[in-house]
């Protein structure tokens, strides 16, 4: 979608275009509450700046929309797309591996294992699960928490876009 349209958009649709991001309402509604924004950067500082404030009830929350890691996200939700799009194939033993790594990071930690799969290999996904196993519950409630900003930042970008030249010119009024 385009910037200057997301702009334009009534609140409530505004808020369902980003809440595929990051299922957070005081995040959707703080980007929200933000805009006019004068260009992409602006909007992805806010959502950085808002995330930032993210609780470990917050992530929780976030956490039970996302499907775990190596199973494929069903339906044609923009989220379930996004999700498709961000983790890669893992061969058959990797994919073994990650799923009675799923099993024993959800044992450990009470929430399903969430990693910024996007420009990750199935190899690279299993590493840092396995390394995360390491992590005491503290420790992995503020990587998992940034792990959520980095997807939820990603997605944003993904999904609005810098306005064309012409549209700029259209809504503001100004030449190039």
């Amino acid at each position: 979608m385009d910037l200057a349209i997301f702009n334009a958009l009534p609140p409530a649709d505004a808020a369902a275009t980003i809440r595929p991001c990051a299922d957070i309402g005081s995040w959707v509604d703080d980007v929200v509450a933000g805009r006019p924004y004068r260009c992409r950067d602006s909007l992805l500082l806010r959502a950085m700046r808002a995330a930032a404030e993210w609780t470990a009830a917050d992530v929780d929350a976030a956490l039970a929309h996302h499907p775990r890691i190596g199973e494929r996200a069903s339906g044609d939700s923009t989220e379930a797309r996004l999700s498709r799009t961000e983790q890669p194939t893992a061969a058959e033993e990797t994919a073994a591996r990650i799923a009675a790594g799923n099993a024993a990071y959800e044992a450990k930690f009470g929430r399903i294992y969430l990693v910024r799969a996007a420009g990750r290999t199935a190899d690279d996904i299993l590493a840092n699960l396995t390394e995360r196993l390491g992590n005491d519950p503290a420790t992995e409630a503020l990587v998992a928490a940034e792990q959520l900003r980095q997807i939820a930042l990603l997605r944003l970008e993904t999904l609005v876009e810098e306005p064309a030249a012409e549209t700029v010119e259209k809504t503001t009024g100004a030449a190039s």
